[in-house]
């Protein structure tokens, strides 16, 4: 039989630098690229605001988890949770015209009496029982 490797730690990030991950370097290199344009191209207003917002934004991207899970994962499950909540309220009210509706079709619905049931004896629970055991070889009327 022939024997395969299974991967282990699959939930491990590959590091490149250090501790650093591939993900967290390619979001401070879009982050560090960001800052070094406001700071070439712009003035020192838009240069501070890029570094204190692009720069915390993909610092807390980067680095920080929330349940174990990566803070991007955690920011899609928020957005995909407040476009598309998973709790469902019924708050049906009907209208005097829809109540009866439902009202005139319950009315058309027979229905059928119950099959009353009679009691079974002792003695015939044993002859089907010993039937069943048996194979069908017992036959109870002989």
């Amino acid at each position: 039989m022939q024997q395969f490797v299974v991967p282990q730690f699959i939930e491990v990030e590959d590091k490149i630098f250090g501790p650093i991950t591939t993900r967290q370097f390619l979001i401070l290199l879009a982050a560090g690229t960001a800052i070094f344009l406001s700071y070439r191209f712009g003035d020192l207003a838009l240069f501070i605001f890029t570094v204190v917002f692009v720069g915390g934004f993909s610092a807390i991207l980067a680095f920080v988890k929330v349940n174990g899970q990566n803070f991007h994962y955690f920011l899609l499950n928020i957005i995909q949770t407040m476009r598309k909540p998973s709790l469902r309220i019924w708050q049906k009210s009907y209208n005097k015209e829809e109540l009866n509706y439902l009202r005139k079709r319950d009315a058309d619905i027979k229905i059928e009496p119950l099959i009353v049931v009679t009691a079974v004896k002792k003695d015939r629970i044993r002859d089907l029982a010993l039937l069943v055991n048996t194979g069908g070889f017992y036959k109870p009327e002989e």
